[in-house]
């Protein structure tokens, strides 16, 4: 596989104005105005947002970069499952402020904001953690309902330390052996989806369930492998939902060259857990006998 790095530290590759410098040479990353997290085994920051594989369009492989303009995906999230544009509060300040302001408000609790909370296992062992809670609370701070939210984009396959340094020495942008690693998928995402999902559809005050935000390519992966989006019976927001939404570069909406790429809503999808698990465990087996076939071309039998 091969590809080449097509968003560093924020912005475009081939983009060379000041701003895009300025974030490639201080390690800065412009959405959370933070350093950038992302670093290759030796401890460099990468500063990889976005890979294009050489034949197909560009893949966010960094969660943050999903969290652009001020964490839009959440406040979407928020309109979708309460109804209403609710102020955002980090969750250990959302109890004060709705008292004080003495209206509703949405507790946000996650990386930067209120800490992430763990979803125990069995027996009370180890346990995942849900990347956000939102917890809409009435004027008076008291719970009334929440969802929990998962960001996930994708991993990387082979290096891309050849097209890192060009474009942090000459801001050139070359090919790399980098690609995507879309195994994952099945092996890591979709049955943390389906056991945080059947945790959830049994919380009384979890009333619309799971909202799973990821780049579009990525949902394809998934739906793909659970036999077509049209197989995902859509359903009405409920304890038991996993809503799919798929956010990609707005490329309809460029912006001056100092601004990053827009995101955009590509996709809403909401179907069941259920669903999902279903669709999950009807592997679909190729031709009998395709190892002793194998076996026989291995030995020159065909």
């Amino acid at each position: 596989m091969a590809g080449t790095i097509w968003e560093f530290f924020g912005y475009r590759s081939d983009n060379k104005s000041t701003e895009a410098q300025n974030a490639a040479q201080n390690e800065l990353c412009p959405i959370i105005k933070e350093r950038c997290e992302k670093t290759f085994n030796d401890g460099v920051i990468s500063g990889v947002c976005t890979l294009k594989p050489m034949t197909t369009d560009p893949v966010i492989c960094c969660p943050i970069r999903l969290y652009a303009d001020d964490y839009k995906i959440l406040r979407d999230v928020s309109f979708k499952a309460f109804g209403e544009d609710f102020d955002l509060i980090p969750g250990r300040d959302a109890v004060s402020v709705a008292m004080t302001e003495q209206k509703c408000c949405v507790a946000v609790f996650g990386k930067r904001w209120g800490g992430e909370l763990r979803l125990p296992q069995k027996l009370g062992r180890g346990g995942y953690f849900v990347d956000w809670v939102l917890a809409k609370l009435d004027s008076d701070g008291e719970l009334l309902e929440f969802v929990a939210v998962e960001v996930q984009t994708i991993d990387t396959t082979g290096n891309y330390r050849n097209g890192y340094s060009e474009l942090k020495i000459n801001r050139n942008v070359v090919k790399t052996t980098a690609g995507l690693n879309w195994e994952n998928v099945s092996k890591r995402i979709l049955p943390q989806l389906i056991y945080k999902g059947q945790i959830l559809q049994r919380e009384e005050m979890c009333k619309k369930g799971l909202f799973f935000i990821c780049p579009p390519p990525v949902f394809d992966h998934i739906a793909s492998r659970l036999g077509g989006q049209d197989g995902l019976i859509r359903y009405a927001l409920q304890p038991a939902s996993i809503t799919f939404l798929a956010y990609g570069h707005d490329m309809e909406n460029p912006p001056k060259k100092s601004e990053l790429l827009p995101l955009k809503e590509m996709l809403s999808h909401s179907t069941t857990v259920y669903k999902v698990q279903e669709a999950f465990n009807n592997v679909t087996l190729p031709e009998e006998n395709v190892y002793k076939d194998a076996i026989l071309k291995a030995l020159g039998k065909e």
